[in-house]
């Protein structure tokens, strides 16, 4: 279970690399026991692609929003930007991405039922 919190100033917290995700960093804004359970902001580096770790698929609902920059899914060949939002649930495949620009965006993740 997610642990309470009130208004806070999130643009006071650190940057970190995301774990098993180089080229990403994260503030974590929201977590719970597993990584079903997380809200964060994701920073993607300029460059970054995700072409070797191929199409993605997890165990939990995703949902997705761009604030900034560009993210080209490869499989779909199209180009997502500031604005675009995407909702996933368990087991659908997404992906692989690459971005030229960089991209800063929210994410919360759900447990799958």
């Amino acid at each position: 279970m997610k642990a309470e919190h009130e208004f806070y100033d999130a643009s006071a917290l650190e940057w970190s690399p995301a774990e098993g995700a180089p080229g990403v960093t994260e503030r974590v804004l929201s977590a719970g026991g597993s990584d079903a359970e997380l809200t964060r902001l994701a920073r993607w580096a300029p460059g970054l692609d995700t072409s070797a770790a191929g199409v993605i698929r997890h165990a939990y609902y995703e949902e997705v929003y761009l604030l900034e920059g560009e993210l080209e899914d490869l499989t779909l060949e199209r180009t997502f930007t500031a604005g675009h939002f995407a909702s996933r649930p368990p087991g659908m495949p997404h992906g692989p991405y690459r971005t030229r620009t960089g991209c800063v965006m929210l994410e919360t993740r759900h447990p799958g039922r």
